[in-house]
């Protein structure tokens, strides 16, 4: 049999460790695996390109007139609601995880754009946004041009 040297302090960290555990567990909920009743989180990916800022969003069962686009002070809201669908009664379901009721999401726009030139596309359950730059922060192109040396300079800086 070997001997351990007893630590406290071990003890009572792996204690606090244990009573944190099960306090994170018993009250606090992550969002996304319990959604209040009616709203939930709608993921989006952002990017830009040259011309454009591009948002992609998520949107798996709804039909593009269920969702409302709207750009106001810098700021890209979207939001809807996807209406439940009753097919059985609530006692015979085995199963009813399906997302129904409002969502809404708004983004801080990194750049300036254009909102009328925006366009949405709805394709497969995926909103894409092209929302078109302000013309003042596209990368602008200048182009490098060679001077010519006059004769007289030429001779000059040979002596």
């Amino acid at each position: 049999m070997n001997i351990v040297r007893w630590e406290p302090f071990r003890e009572i960290t792996s204690l606090r460790d244990a009573m944190d555990r099960l306090f994170e567990d018993s009250f606090v909920r992550a969002p996304r695996l319990w959604p209040t009743a009616g709203a939930w989180d709608l993921p989006v990916d952002m990017h830009q390109t040259d011309n454009d800022l591009v948002v992609k969003a998520s949107l798996p069962g709804f039909k593009p007139e269920e969702v409302d686009i709207s750009i106001t002070d810098g700021t890209l809201t979207i939001k809807g609601e996807h209406k439940e669908e009753h097919e059985a009664k609530e006692e015979e379901y085995f199963y009813k995880e399906r997302r129904y009721g409002t969502f809404s999401r708004s983004l801080s726009i990194p750049v300036k754009v254009k909102s009328d030139k925006a366009e949405a596309v709805f394709e497969e359950g995926v909103l894409t946004l092209t929302l078109p730059k302000a013309e003042d922060i596209k990368p602008k192109q200048i182009k490098v041009k060679a001077r010519q040396i006059a004769e007289g300079k030429k001779a000059e800086a040979k002596s």
